[in-house]
Protein backbone atom coordinates (compact mmCIF):
# COMPACT_ATOMS: atom_id res chain seq x y z
CA UNK A 1 0.00 0.00 0.00
CA UNK A 2 1.91 3.11 -0.87
CA UNK A 3 2.42 5.48 1.38
CA UNK A 4 4.93 8.62 0.40
CA UNK A 5 6.56 10.09 3.68
CA UNK A 6 5.13 13.10 5.13
CA UNK A 7 6.82 15.14 7.22
CA UNK A 8 5.34 17.68 9.48
CA UNK A 9 8.09 19.70 12.00
CA UNK A 10 7.16 22.69 15.06
CA UNK A 11 9.08 23.58 17.62
CA UNK A 12 9.14 20.86 20.68
CA UNK A 13 6.88 21.11 23.30
CA UNK A 14 7.28 19.73 26.84
CA UNK A 15 7.96 16.11 27.06
CA UNK A 16 5.11 13.75 28.94
CA UNK A 17 7.25 11.86 31.52
CA UNK A 18 5.13 8.88 33.49
CA UNK A 19 6.88 5.76 34.81
CA UNK A 20 3.52 3.68 35.28
CA UNK A 21 3.29 0.52 33.55
CA UNK A 22 4.86 -2.54 32.93
CA UNK A 23 7.86 -1.33 30.32
CA UNK A 24 8.58 -4.19 27.99
CA UNK A 25 12.43 -4.19 27.06
CA UNK A 26 13.41 -5.41 23.87
CA UNK A 27 16.95 -5.25 21.93
CA UNK A 28 17.47 -5.78 18.71
CA UNK A 29 20.42 -7.16 17.12
CA UNK A 30 20.89 -7.24 13.24
CA UNK A 31 24.96 -8.72 12.98
CA UNK A 32 24.41 -8.96 8.97
CA UNK A 33 22.84 -5.09 8.91
CA UNK A 34 23.52 -3.43 5.40
CA UNK A 35 26.11 -0.34 6.48
CA UNK A 36 24.63 2.95 6.42
CA UNK A 37 27.28 5.36 6.21
CA UNK A 38 27.13 8.01 8.37
CA UNK A 39 28.51 11.91 6.99
CA UNK A 40 31.02 13.56 9.05
CA UNK A 41 30.48 14.68 12.06
CA UNK A 42 26.88 13.04 12.15
CA UNK A 43 25.37 11.95 15.48
CA UNK A 44 22.99 9.65 16.41
CA UNK A 45 18.72 9.71 17.65
CA UNK A 46 16.37 8.35 19.86
CA UNK A 47 13.22 8.55 18.47
CA UNK A 48 9.52 6.96 18.74
CA UNK A 49 9.11 3.88 16.15
CA UNK A 50 5.61 2.59 15.21
CA UNK A 51 4.21 0.07 12.81
CA UNK A 52 0.76 0.50 12.33
CA UNK A 53 -1.81 -2.21 11.30
CA UNK A 54 -5.57 -2.41 10.61
CA UNK A 55 -5.68 -4.17 14.45
CA UNK A 56 -2.54 -3.80 16.26
CA UNK A 57 0.24 -0.51 16.35
CA UNK A 58 3.51 -1.46 17.47
CA UNK A 59 5.16 1.05 19.53
CA UNK A 60 8.90 1.59 20.61
CA UNK A 61 12.24 3.42 20.59
CA UNK A 62 15.12 3.32 18.90
CA UNK A 63 18.87 4.45 19.20
CA UNK A 64 19.63 4.93 15.70
CA UNK A 65 23.12 5.75 14.41
CA UNK A 66 24.60 6.26 11.11
CA UNK A 67 26.17 3.02 10.02
CA UNK A 68 24.82 1.16 12.79
CA UNK A 69 21.86 -1.73 13.31
CA UNK A 70 19.23 0.17 15.25
CA UNK A 71 18.82 -0.72 19.05
CA UNK A 72 14.79 -1.14 19.56
CA UNK A 73 13.56 -1.21 23.17
CA UNK A 74 10.49 -0.88 25.61
CA UNK A 75 8.16 -2.52 23.21
CA UNK A 76 4.61 -1.65 23.61
CA UNK A 77 1.46 -3.11 21.38
CA UNK A 78 -1.73 -1.27 21.11
CA UNK A 79 -5.36 -2.60 20.23
CA UNK A 80 -6.17 0.06 17.19
CA UNK A 81 -9.91 -0.36 17.84
CA UNK A 82 -9.49 0.75 21.58
CA UNK A 83 -8.38 4.09 20.83
CA UNK A 84 -10.06 7.18 19.22
CA UNK A 85 -6.70 7.78 16.84
CA UNK A 86 -3.43 7.22 15.98
CA UNK A 87 -2.80 10.05 18.09
CA UNK A 88 -3.97 8.91 20.92
CA UNK A 89 -1.69 5.63 20.26
CA UNK A 90 1.39 7.89 19.97
CA UNK A 91 0.01 10.05 23.37
CA UNK A 92 -0.37 6.70 25.29
CA UNK A 93 3.23 5.49 24.29
CA UNK A 94 5.12 8.75 25.66
CA UNK A 95 2.96 8.85 28.77
CA UNK A 96 4.47 5.30 29.28
CA UNK A 97 7.94 6.86 28.98
CA UNK A 98 10.63 8.70 31.12
CA UNK A 99 11.73 11.53 28.57
CA UNK A 100 9.60 10.15 25.72
CA UNK A 101 11.08 11.54 22.49
CA UNK A 102 9.44 14.16 20.55
CA UNK A 103 10.55 12.80 17.25
CA UNK A 104 8.06 9.71 15.55
CA UNK A 105 8.48 7.56 12.15
CA UNK A 106 5.48 5.72 11.74
CA UNK A 107 4.88 2.67 9.21
CA UNK A 108 1.18 2.71 8.39
CA UNK A 109 -0.59 1.23 5.65
CA UNK A 110 -2.88 3.86 3.44
CA UNK A 111 -1.62 6.54 0.33
CA UNK A 112 -1.17 9.76 1.29
CA UNK A 113 -3.17 12.92 -0.45
CA UNK A 114 -1.98 15.54 1.02
CA UNK A 115 -2.43 15.77 5.07
CA UNK A 116 -4.70 12.96 4.91
CA UNK A 117 -4.26 8.90 4.61
CA UNK A 118 -6.06 6.72 2.53
CA UNK A 119 -6.67 3.52 4.12
CA UNK A 120 -9.62 0.83 4.26
CA UNK A 121 -8.65 -1.09 7.20
CA UNK A 122 -7.77 1.42 10.02
CA UNK A 123 -10.83 2.17 12.61
CA UNK A 124 -10.48 6.27 12.35
CA UNK A 125 -9.25 8.78 9.91
CA UNK A 126 -5.28 10.12 10.25
CA UNK A 127 -4.52 13.65 9.55
CA UNK A 128 -0.44 14.35 9.04
CA UNK A 129 -0.95 17.48 11.22
CA UNK A 130 -3.32 16.89 13.59
CA UNK A 131 -1.36 13.89 14.58
CA UNK A 132 1.46 15.41 15.50
CA UNK A 133 -0.07 18.38 17.16
CA UNK A 134 -2.23 16.04 19.19
CA UNK A 135 0.35 13.56 19.99
CA UNK A 136 2.32 16.60 21.31
CA UNK A 137 5.29 15.66 18.95
CA UNK A 138 7.86 18.01 16.93
CA UNK A 139 8.24 15.79 13.88
CA UNK A 140 6.29 13.04 12.32
CA UNK A 141 6.86 11.36 9.30
CA UNK A 142 4.54 8.88 7.82
CA UNK A 143 5.73 6.19 5.64
CA UNK A 144 4.44 2.87 4.04
CA UNK A 145 4.46 0.13 6.00
CA UNK A 146 5.85 -1.98 3.54
CA UNK A 147 8.61 0.09 2.58
CA UNK A 148 9.71 -0.04 6.38
CA UNK A 149 9.32 -3.88 5.94
CA UNK A 150 11.46 -3.70 2.84
CA UNK A 151 13.94 -1.60 4.85
CA UNK A 152 14.96 -3.94 7.45
CA UNK A 153 14.99 -6.89 5.36
CA UNK A 154 18.97 -6.32 5.17
CA UNK A 155 19.15 -6.34 8.81
CA UNK A 156 17.31 -9.42 9.23
CA UNK A 157 19.04 -11.82 11.19
CA UNK A 158 19.74 -15.75 9.52
CA UNK A 159 18.05 -17.30 12.44
CA UNK A 160 14.78 -15.58 11.46
CA UNK A 161 14.34 -16.73 8.38
CA UNK A 162 12.84 -20.11 6.87
CA UNK A 163 13.74 -21.59 3.49
CA UNK A 164 10.58 -22.09 0.99
CA UNK A 165 12.36 -22.67 -1.89
CA UNK A 166 15.82 -22.57 -3.80
CA UNK A 167 19.58 -23.14 -2.19
CA UNK A 168 20.15 -20.19 1.09
CA UNK A 169 23.12 -18.27 -0.38
CA UNK A 170 25.76 -16.70 2.23
CA UNK A 171 23.79 -13.34 1.25
CA UNK A 172 21.10 -11.18 -0.04
CA UNK A 173 20.30 -11.21 -3.86
CA UNK A 174 18.90 -8.36 -4.70
CA UNK A 175 16.20 -7.28 -5.57
CA UNK A 176 14.06 -8.13 -3.20
CA UNK A 177 10.72 -8.98 -3.17
CA UNK A 178 9.13 -8.51 0.21
CA UNK A 179 5.10 -9.97 0.62
CA UNK A 180 3.23 -9.78 3.40
CA UNK A 181 -0.31 -10.68 4.38
CA UNK A 182 -2.12 -8.90 7.07
CA UNK A 183 -5.19 -7.34 7.67
CA UNK A 184 -4.22 -6.62 4.02
CA UNK A 185 -1.43 -7.56 1.76
CA UNK A 186 1.07 -5.53 1.69
CA UNK A 187 4.47 -5.85 -1.09
CA UNK A 188 7.59 -3.95 -1.80
CA UNK A 189 10.77 -4.29 -3.56
CA UNK A 190 14.04 -3.62 -1.67
CA UNK A 191 17.44 -2.74 -3.79
CA UNK A 192 21.03 -3.14 -2.99
CA UNK A 193 21.60 0.29 -2.83
CA UNK A 194 20.83 3.89 -4.77
CA UNK A 195 19.57 6.65 -3.94
CA UNK A 196 15.99 5.11 -3.58
CA UNK A 197 16.89 1.72 -1.70
CA UNK A 198 13.00 0.80 -1.86
CA UNK A 199 10.28 0.87 -3.82
CA UNK A 200 6.87 0.66 -2.45
CA UNK A 201 3.54 -0.89 -4.65
CA UNK A 202 -0.16 -1.11 -4.14
CA UNK A 203 -0.02 -4.79 -5.09
CA UNK A 204 -3.05 -5.64 -2.66
CA UNK A 205 -4.80 -3.78 -4.63
CA UNK A 206 -3.99 -5.31 -8.36
CA UNK A 207 -6.56 -7.69 -9.65
CA UNK A 208 -6.61 -11.11 -8.38
CA UNK A 209 -5.71 -13.66 -10.96
CA UNK A 210 -7.02 -17.41 -11.00
CA UNK A 211 -4.83 -19.79 -11.51
CA UNK A 212 -7.08 -23.11 -11.98
CA UNK A 213 -10.25 -24.43 -11.98
CA UNK A 214 -11.47 -23.97 -8.45
CA UNK A 215 -9.93 -20.36 -8.13
CA UNK A 216 -12.14 -19.14 -10.86
CA UNK A 217 -14.88 -20.79 -9.31
CA UNK A 218 -14.00 -18.59 -6.29
CA UNK A 219 -13.37 -15.74 -8.31
CA UNK A 220 -16.94 -16.05 -10.56
CA UNK A 221 -18.12 -15.88 -6.70
CA UNK A 222 -16.55 -12.92 -5.92
CA UNK A 223 -17.21 -11.15 -9.13
CA UNK A 224 -20.25 -11.31 -8.24
CA UNK A 225 -20.15 -9.23 -4.76
CA UNK A 226 -17.49 -6.79 -6.33
CA UNK A 227 -17.07 -4.62 -9.33
CA UNK A 228 -13.11 -5.13 -8.25
CA UNK A 229 -11.83 -7.92 -6.81
CA UNK A 230 -8.03 -6.84 -5.67
CA UNK A 231 -5.47 -9.48 -4.17
CA UNK A 232 -6.02 -8.86 -0.75
CA UNK A 233 -9.58 -9.84 -1.35
CA UNK A 234 -8.34 -13.46 -0.97
CA UNK A 235 -4.89 -12.58 0.21
CA UNK A 236 -5.36 -11.36 3.97
CA UNK A 237 -6.65 -12.03 7.29
CA UNK A 238 -10.41 -10.86 6.03
CA UNK A 239 -9.36 -12.84 2.99
CA UNK A 240 -9.62 -15.87 4.11
CA UNK A 241 -12.96 -15.32 4.92
CA UNK A 242 -13.76 -14.36 1.82
CA UNK A 243 -12.46 -17.48 0.57
CA UNK A 244 -13.62 -20.35 3.02
CA UNK A 245 -17.40 -19.65 2.51
CA UNK A 246 -16.86 -19.39 -1.43
CA UNK A 247 -15.23 -22.80 -1.11
CA UNK A 248 -17.97 -24.08 1.02
CA UNK A 249 -20.62 -23.42 -1.28
CA UNK A 250 -18.74 -24.93 -3.70
CA UNK A 251 -18.20 -28.04 -1.63
CA UNK A 252 -21.84 -27.91 -0.47
CA UNK A 253 -20.53 -27.81 3.11
CA UNK A 254 -22.34 -24.91 5.83
CA UNK A 255 -19.86 -22.64 7.08
CA UNK A 256 -18.96 -23.10 10.69
CA UNK A 257 -16.22 -20.71 11.43
CA UNK A 258 -16.62 -17.30 11.26
CA UNK A 259 -12.97 -15.29 12.26
CA UNK A 260 -9.77 -15.87 11.28
CA UNK A 261 -8.35 -17.17 14.12
CA UNK A 262 -11.34 -19.69 14.08
CA UNK A 263 -10.62 -21.19 10.93
CA UNK A 264 -7.01 -21.44 11.50
CA UNK A 265 -6.88 -22.86 14.38
CA UNK A 266 -9.35 -25.24 12.93
CA UNK A 267 -7.20 -26.25 10.31
CA UNK A 268 -4.07 -26.82 12.48
CA UNK A 269 -6.01 -29.22 14.54
CA UNK A 270 -6.87 -31.32 10.99
CA UNK A 271 -10.61 -32.08 12.10
CA UNK A 272 -12.18 -29.80 9.64
CA UNK A 273 -11.14 -30.58 5.87
CA UNK A 274 -12.28 -27.97 3.96
CA UNK A 275 -10.76 -25.51 6.79
CA UNK A 276 -7.58 -27.37 6.07
CA UNK A 277 -8.38 -26.92 2.20
CA UNK A 278 -9.17 -22.95 2.52
CA UNK A 279 -5.51 -22.98 3.82
CA UNK A 280 -4.01 -24.81 1.13
CA UNK A 281 -5.95 -22.82 -1.32
CA UNK A 282 -4.59 -19.95 0.81
CA UNK A 283 -1.02 -20.47 0.13
CA UNK A 284 -1.01 -21.79 -3.39
CA UNK A 285 -2.69 -18.44 -4.32
CA UNK A 286 -0.12 -16.27 -2.56
CA UNK A 287 2.66 -18.34 -3.82
CA UNK A 288 0.99 -17.75 -7.59
CA UNK A 289 0.85 -14.32 -6.84
CA UNK A 290 4.65 -14.18 -5.19
CA UNK A 291 5.96 -16.08 -8.62
CA UNK A 292 4.14 -13.46 -10.72
CA UNK A 293 5.18 -10.71 -8.99
CA UNK A 294 9.22 -12.32 -8.93
CA UNK A 295 8.83 -12.51 -12.64
CA UNK A 296 7.26 -8.89 -13.42
CA UNK A 297 9.73 -7.48 -11.67
CA UNK A 298 12.92 -9.73 -11.88
CA UNK A 299 13.31 -10.61 -8.06
CA UNK A 300 16.41 -12.63 -6.89
CA UNK A 301 15.25 -13.39 -3.76
CA UNK A 302 11.76 -12.99 -2.13
CA UNK A 303 11.08 -12.63 1.50
CA UNK A 304 7.52 -13.09 3.23
CA UNK A 305 6.74 -11.36 6.04
CA UNK A 306 3.01 -10.25 7.67
CA UNK A 307 0.90 -11.66 10.12
CA UNK A 308 -1.11 -14.20 8.71
CA UNK A 309 2.37 -15.71 7.29
CA UNK A 310 3.45 -16.77 10.47
CA UNK A 311 0.02 -17.80 12.05
CA UNK A 312 -0.31 -20.11 7.97
CA UNK A 313 3.29 -21.47 8.28
CA UNK A 314 2.35 -25.33 8.62
CA UNK A 315 0.82 -24.63 4.93
CA UNK A 316 3.26 -22.20 3.77
CA UNK A 317 5.91 -25.05 4.38
CA UNK A 318 4.03 -28.39 2.60
CA UNK A 319 4.46 -27.48 -0.56
CA UNK A 320 1.30 -25.66 -1.78
CA UNK A 321 3.01 -22.10 -2.09
CA UNK A 322 6.30 -23.38 -3.80
CA UNK A 323 4.22 -25.40 -6.23
CA UNK A 324 2.48 -22.54 -7.55
CA UNK A 325 5.09 -20.10 -7.06
CA UNK A 326 7.07 -22.47 -9.56
CA UNK A 327 4.18 -22.70 -12.09
CA UNK A 328 5.37 -19.66 -14.58
CA UNK A 329 5.76 -22.26 -17.43
CA UNK A 330 9.33 -21.48 -19.21
CA UNK A 331 10.05 -19.11 -16.34
CA UNK A 332 10.09 -21.96 -13.82
CA UNK A 333 14.02 -22.81 -14.47
CA UNK A 334 14.75 -19.29 -13.42
CA UNK A 335 12.64 -19.49 -10.41
CA UNK A 336 13.98 -22.20 -9.30
CA UNK A 337 17.49 -20.04 -8.28
CA UNK A 338 15.37 -17.45 -6.50
CA UNK A 339 15.41 -18.12 -2.88
CA UNK A 340 12.26 -17.52 -1.03
CA UNK A 341 12.08 -16.93 2.35
CA UNK A 342 9.53 -16.91 5.52
CA UNK A 343 10.58 -14.24 7.72
CA UNK A 344 9.78 -15.46 11.72
CA UNK A 345 10.58 -11.64 12.91
CA UNK A 346 7.16 -9.79 14.20
CA UNK A 347 8.92 -6.51 14.57
CA UNK A 348 10.30 -5.80 10.89
CA UNK A 349 8.30 -2.51 10.81
CA UNK A 350 9.32 -0.67 13.56
CA UNK A 351 12.96 -1.78 12.77
CA UNK A 352 12.63 -0.82 9.21
CA UNK A 353 11.18 2.72 10.50
CA UNK A 354 14.37 3.30 12.60
CA UNK A 355 16.62 2.12 9.35
CA UNK A 356 14.35 4.81 7.30
CA UNK A 357 15.23 7.32 10.27
CA UNK A 358 18.71 6.82 10.18
CA UNK A 359 18.91 6.95 6.19
CA UNK A 360 16.65 9.99 5.53
CA UNK A 361 17.04 12.14 8.94
CA UNK A 362 20.47 11.14 10.52
CA UNK A 363 22.74 10.82 7.97
CA UNK A 364 21.30 14.25 6.14
CA UNK A 365 21.71 15.92 9.29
Amino acid sequence: MLCKANTITENPGNDIESTQGLRVSVVTAFPDAHPVHPRPGSQGDTLIVADVGGTYARLALADVVPGQAPRIRNLRRYACAEFTSLAAILAAFRASQHLAPATAVVAIAGLLEGDHLVNTNLPWPVSVAATRRDAGLATLDLINDFEAVAYAIPHVAPETLVALNGEPSDGSRWPALVLGPGTGLGGALRFEAGARAVLASEAGHAALGAGNALELQVLQQMLARWEHVDNERILSGSGLMNLYPCLCGIRGVEPQWTTPEALIAAAHAGDDALAVETMEVFCGWLGSLAGDLAVTFGARSVYLAGGISSHVARFLDDGHFRTRFLAKGVMRRVLEQVPVWRVEHGELGVVGAAVWHAEHRCAAA
